[in-house]
C-alpha cells in the first residue's frame, strides 16, 4: 500500500533533521565512513554485522555482505550518495546499541578531520524555514552529529549561518542514545516546553528518522530528497510486525513541507470555524 495519507493534525512544532534534509555534507560524511569500515575488526565490530536473515531487505543483506567482504561501501552507494551514515550503521548492526555506539564514536573521530564546507540542499531553504516561522511554528534542529560539528556547520551554512531560524537544537552528543531512539526528539521538546504529540512533526530523510519519530509519539514526515520512487519507499517502510513504522507523509522538498503545513493549518482553521 502506498503512503499517500496526510498527518493527523496541523503542526505547532516542526523538528528537522540536518544532513541530507537541510544541507549537503556528503563529502565529509562519506570520507569519515570510509575511514571507519576498514577498522571494523580492530573496533570489534566485524562479528557484530548482521546475518543475512536479519536484514530488512535483500538489498540490505547485499550491503552487509559487501562491507564484510571488502571493509568498504560498494562504489555504487558512494556514487549515488543517497544513504546516511546513520542508516548505514542501522543496516550493518540492526538493533545492537553497543555496536552502533562504537561505530558512531569512530565516525566522530574521523569526521573531525573532514568537517568543513556545508551547503543548503535547496537554494531557497532559508526562505522556506522563515515561512514556517511566519506561520508561528516553532522550529527545532535534530542531528546525530556531535555538538561541536553542529555548532560549526550551523554557523557557516549559507555564508551567514542559520542560528536565528531555530528555537532549539539537540545533537548526538547531548543524549545517551542517538536515533533511531527517540531521545533527541524528546529532549528538544522538553527544552521548548512542547508535547510529544501529533502537533509535532519530525522531518528527516532516513528510515531511522521515521522510526525515531514514531517511537517519540510525533508525526513522521519523510523527506524524499534522494528521489526514491514509490515502490522503493514502500519497500523500506514495509509496515510489517518486525518493521512497523511508516511515515505519515512524504515530501520531496522543503517547499512541499511548507505547502503541507499551510494546507493542514488552513484545514484546521476551516474545522474550527465550522464548529457551532
Amino acid at each position: 500500500m502506498s503512503i499517500l495519507q496526510l498527518p493527523h493534525a496541523e503542526p505547532t512544532t516542526i523538528l528537522i533533521d540536518w544532513h541530507a534534509t537541510l544541507v549537503d555534507t556528503h563529502d565529509a560524511m562519506y570520507h569519515a565512513v570510509d575511514d571507519v569500515l576498514p577498522r571494523l575488526e580492530s573496533l570489534g565490530l566485524l562479528d557484530e554485522l548482521l546475518a543475512p536473515d536479519e536484514s530488512k531487505t535483500v538489498e540490505d543483506a547485499k550491503l552487509v555482505k559487501y562491507v564484510r567482504d571488502n571493509r568498504a561501501l560498494h562504489p555504487r552507494i558512494v556514487a549515488e550518495r543517497k544513504i546516511s551514515r546513520t542508516d548505514i550503521f542501522e543496516v550493518l548492526f540492526g538493533d545492537n546499541p553497543d555496536a552502533k555506539r562504537r561505530a558512531h564514536g569512530a565516525f566522530d573521530e574521523s569526521y573531525r578531520k573532514y568537517v568543513g564546507e556545508v551547503t543548503p540542499l535547496e537554494p531557497d531553504i532559508r526562505e522556506n524555514l522563515q515561512y514556517l516561522r511566519d506561520l508561528d511554528i516553532t522550529l527545532g534542529l535534530i542531528s546525530n552529529r556531535n555538538r561541536e560539528f553542529m555548532n560549526h556547520e550551523l554557523a557557516i551554512v549559507d555564508g551567514t549561518g542559520w542560528q536565528d531560524l531555530f528555537d532549539t537544537m539537540t545533537c548526538g552528543s547531548d543524549v545517551k542514545h542517538r536515533k533511531p531512539h527517540p531521545d533527541l526528539l524528546l529532549k528538544a521538546l522538553e527544552q521548548i516546553g512542547r508535547a510529544a504529540d501529533e502537533h509535532t512533526w519530525y522531518v528527516g530523510d532516513s528510515t531511522t528518522d521515521v522510526v525515531a519519530a514514531k517511537r517519540a509519539g510525533v508525526a513522521a514526515v519523510f523527506y524524499n530528497g534522494a528521489g526514491w520512487d514509490q515502490d522503493w519507499i514502500d519497500k523500506i517502510f514495509p509496515g510489517t510486525v518486525r518493521h512497523p513504522h511508516r511515515p505519515d507523509a512524504v515530501v520531496d522538498s522543503i517547499g512541499e513541507l511548507v505547502d503541507l503545513a499551510r494546507h493542514m493549518r488552513a484545514q484546521h482553521i476551516r474545522v474550527e470555524r465550522s464548529r457551532p
